[in-house]
């Protein structure tokens, strides 16, 4: 038996799980066990500008070596091995470091509140046009292009020798090597979604309208492509860890595409939702869908595992939730999420639909309100109590997902015959009934740790204790997972 670790951190938490691939040929699984779970979010710091919104990448990291220590623990409990470690994580933040290899400042929030307004600028002076023709990038206004052109006047800018993605700057952390795994780089906008490299004329396009960010080419890594040996733990990881030294695989570090190696699908027509801080919804392809069509849709397209295209639309997702417990929570009303989500199957249905990609639910802050004033500003009854307000979110989330699965279906072609829910919104069962009923589909719930599940199998084909292409990878993961189907019914409750 094999162990692997994957370190999957979200937006709102962290967690290192061990992953133990046990079973012969033909009929292996995978025994995932979370080992570590830590808290994550923004962090605000006043500054000249306003309040900034940084992540503590420190925490993480100390988060990231207490879990290796853990998952080493637990290994040597369990008489395995562990043979490989890798990461996964949200995607185009990024840490700034100088020549001598220094974190510069701790990274900024995507959410941070001077990127309004960028995007615009970026791509007013780029031309909309062409500049998805190359990247084919779903314009939101935290892509690390527009990121970059917010910090060009940083006082710390001027000494950025190297930029690195989450993922890739842990694993730099980890075995002293830094390179730049594909899913993630292709959130970036600075990479042709045709060729998998950097994008000369993008990134030439951005240093002529925007000279002080100097050589960007030259701070970025070589791209590399899941499954690959990045390096092994450094003697000093090794020793703050007790571990060997381990091999460190680039996985499909953005945790949406090691989540969609976790979809357990059986053939190629499926769609998927990523439900999560975030929910992406989309297809798998195997080339990118680069028309004006598809850019006047605002369809991404990010690449995934093997060669694929992960053409998908991001939807707003339970952050929404999350905030508006928060609000309560803040205002001296405790409701648990069971709490609210009892109160919502008990609300009248539809009673009011939002658009939940608005960019007033983008920022943190008093999500109540602003679900009750797009209420008002649709002529739709505003949501009073517990009940209406959350089953006005989980309506709006399956309308939403509704609207962008016959986006991208109809832009792509592909024929879909089934809906994978993976992540923790799969365990939201009302959201999955509200779902299958809004977009007709039979719902496929789980697993609930999509992306830690890729995250493994494709560690573990990358050392040889798995092989196969993709549809065996699912296998695997399907073996490895509890799912619930969900029939499109009309859901009244």
């Amino acid at each position: 038996m094999s162990a692997f670790v994957a370190v999957d951190l979200g937006a709102t938490s962290g967690r290192v799980m061990l992953g133990v691939v046990t079973g012969g040929a033909g009929d292996e699984h995978v025994d995932l066990t979370e080992v570590a779970r830590f808290g994550n979010g923004p962090v605000e710091i006043p500054g000249s500008d306003g309040t900034a919104l940084h992540w503590d990448l420190l925490h993480l990291w100390r988060g990231t070596l207490d879990g290796l220590r853990a998952a080493g623990a637990l290994a040597r409990e369990r008489g395995v091995e562990i043979a490989g470690i890798g990461i996964d994580s949200w995607a185009v933040d990024h840490g700034l470091f100088a020549a001598d290899g220094s974190l510069l400042a701790n990274p900024r929030h995507h959410r941070d509140p001077r990127l309004s307004g960028v995007a615009e600028e970026v791509l007013g002076r780029l031309g909309p046009g062409e500049h998805y023709g190359v990247n084919g990038l779903q314009t939101l206004p935290f892509n690390t292009e527009f990121q970059l052109v917010a910090a060009r006047h940083d006082a710390v800018w001027p000494l950025v020798d190297s930029i690195r993605l989450i993922p890739d700057l842990l694993g730099s952390w980890l075995t002293g090597v830094t390179v730049a795994e594909v899913t993630n780089a292709s959130t970036t906008g600075l990479l042709d979604a045709t060729t998998r490299q950097w994008s000369g004329p993008v990134l030439d396009a951005l240093q002529r309208e925007y000279p002080e960010l100097g050589d960007l080419r030259a701070k970025l890594a070589d791209v590399v492509e899941p499954g690959t040996v990045v390096g092994h733990l450094t003697e000093r990881v090794q020793d703050a860890t007790g571990l060997g030294a381990v091999p460190v695989v680039a996985v499909g570090s953005h945790d949406t595409a090691s989540a969609v190696v976790g979809v357990p699908a059986k053939d190629e027509r499926f769609a998927y939702v990523s439900s999560g801080t975030w929910s992406l919804v989309g297809v798998e392809l195997d080339a990118p869908v680069l028309t004006e069509e598809s850019r006047q849709a605002n369809v991404t397209n990010e690449l995934g595992v093997d060669g694929t295209v992960r053409y998908l639309k991001n939807v707003m997702g339970l952050w929404v939730l999350s905030e508006t417990l928060r609000t309560w929570q803040e205002a001296g009303t405790e409701v648990t999420l069971d709490e609210a989500l009892t109160a919502a199957a008990e609300a009248q249905p539809r009673r009011t639909v939002v658009d939940v990609d608005a960019p007033e639910f983008l920022p943190p802050g008093d999500m109540p309100a602003r679900i009750a004033a797009a209420a008002r500003a649709g002529g739709q009854p505003v949501p009073e109590s517990v009940g209406e307000t959350v089953r006005c979110i989980l309506d709006s989330l399956a309308d939403a997902y509704r609207r962008v699965l016959h986006e991208v279906t109809r832009l792509s072609g592909r024929h879909v015959e089934v809906l994978h829910v993976v992540g923790g919104g799969s365990q939201n069962e009302l959201l999955c009934r509200l779902t299958a009923a809004a977009t007709g589909l039979p719902v496929v719930a789980g697993p609930v740790e999509g992306a830690a599940l890729g995250n493994v199998v494709v560690q573990a084909r990358a050392v040889g204790t798995l092989d196969g292409d993709l549809t065996r990878l699912r296998d695997v993961v399907r073996r490895s997972s509890r799912l619930r189907r969900y029939e499109p019914q009309l859901v009244n409750g």
